[in-house]
């Protein structure tokens, strides 16, 4: 009688979460976070518009001192008023500079800054944003994927002003091993439509978040995606929203700090 019992628990135990654990991501088997970088005029007038039409929501990472930002600063403010993610890339997109990266200039080289400067400047730009879209939660991006200056890392020190940190890793995790603030992304430089449907459908094999990284589109950045391939890989992921969930990093990380508190 015992061992019947415990054979009925145990099958109980075996079934019951199932459904969680096959649709771990707000009911979906997968998360899919698409991120815009640098807030640059190519996101307004090629991803919003087709972003939009398709009713996907999307994290664009600003940087206070953009000139589409200084020049547009309306149709930017428009963005979280539809849904979108106004997320905070910095004041002054500070990298570290050296060898490859001549373009850094001596005035944002991370190698030259403190993580007090790093922290004053991260936070000023957290204000600026709060004038543009009214909030006072949203996530961070790592310029250039870079989360060292000069004295240490500076992230411990921003715990508290974000939900969550996305870096450059190209990685996927499940929703119990998200680290989030090192969350890993897939950069997008000149891939076709089906090379990212791949790591879609690898997101969903192994139900992951899938977090995907885009600089230009259609031009404006050296890393780049074609429209035809933004088009159609946007077009994709509408056509499987029965079994992936398309949401604004502020929205998916604050869904994961739940689960993982739990």
């Amino acid at each position: 009688m015992i061992k019947w019992i415990s054979a009925l628990i145990l099958s109980m135990l075996n079934i019951l979460p199932s459904t969680a654990q096959d649709t771990p991501w707000n009911h979906k088997k997968a998360a899919v976070v698409l991120t815009y970088d640098d807030a640059i005029d190519q996101h307004l007038d090629n991803a919003v518009p087709l972003l939009d039409s398709l009713q996907l929501k999307a994290s664009f990472y600003i940087t206070g001192y953009s000139s589409s930002v200084r020049n547009r600063m309306e149709a930017w403010r428009s963005l979280a008023a539809r849904g979108h993610e106004l997320g905070n890339h910095t004041l002054y997109h500070p990298c570290v500079g050296g060898k490859g990266r001549e373009w850094v200039r001596d005035d944002y080289d991370m190698n030259h800054y403190t993580v007090r400067r790093m922290v004053d400047e991260t936070r000023m730009n957290n204000l600026f944003l709060q004038a543009l879209d009214g909030k006072t939660s949203r996530t961070f991006a790592f310029t250039c994927g870079d989360m060292k200056v000069s004295d240490g890392a500076f992230i411990d020190s921003l715990k508290n002003d974000f939900v969550a940190a996305r870096a450059v890793r190209e990685q996927m995790h499940t929703i119990d091993q998200v680290d989030l603030y090192n969350v890993d992304c897939y950069a997008v430089s000149g891939q076709t439509a089906e090379q990212m449907m791949a790591w879609v459908d690898q997101a969903v094999a192994s139900k992951s978040l899938l977090v995907i990284l885009f600089h230009g589109v259609g031009g404006g950045n050296a890393l780049n995606v074609l429209l035809p391939e933004h088009r159609k890989f946007l077009q994709y992921l509408k056509k499987r929203e029965a079994d992936i969930w398309v949401a604004p990093l502020l929205t998916v990380a604050s869904y994961v700090k739940q689960y993982q508190h739990r």
